[in-house]
């Protein structure tokens, strides 16, 4: 399990869970919104790169609410301290395809996750 925060024009939190090394999925809660545009998110990701100091991952998901459509995570996770290894950093690029407004939205993030 973890949890997780995005920094973004749209923050993001996410409970997080890791089916394995490689594997992993987010429930994400989009923030800055209204009661009546709470939009959840669910994404599986798969990293594609796996260091002992780093992932790169890509992944895929949908959301639905203020945005409603696919969303294509790929991004990439790091840990600053060797002690802290359950801490992470993260940088992600998340294109999402609107289907309410037919759009495709170029969102990006960084922030912090923490592996229990």
């Amino acid at each position: 399990m973890s949890v997780s925060y995005y920094s973004s024009s749209f923050s993001k939190i996410g409970l997080g869970y890791n089916f394995n090394d490689r594997l992993w999925s987010e429930l994400r809660l989009y923030s800055y919104t209204s009661l009546l545009d709470i939009t959840p998110e669910i994404v599986v990701c798969y990293n594609i790169v796996k260091k002992e100091n780093h992932n790169v991952y890509l992944g895929f998901g949908a959301n639905i609410n203020y945005y409603t459509g696919f969303v294509l995570p790929v991004g990439v996770q790091f840990t600053p301290i060797e002690k802290f290894d359950r801490f992470t950093l993260h940088i992600e690029f998340q294109p999402t395809l609107d289907f309410m407004q037919g759009d495709i939205i170029m969102q990006s993030s960084w922030g912090i996750r923490y592996r229990f």
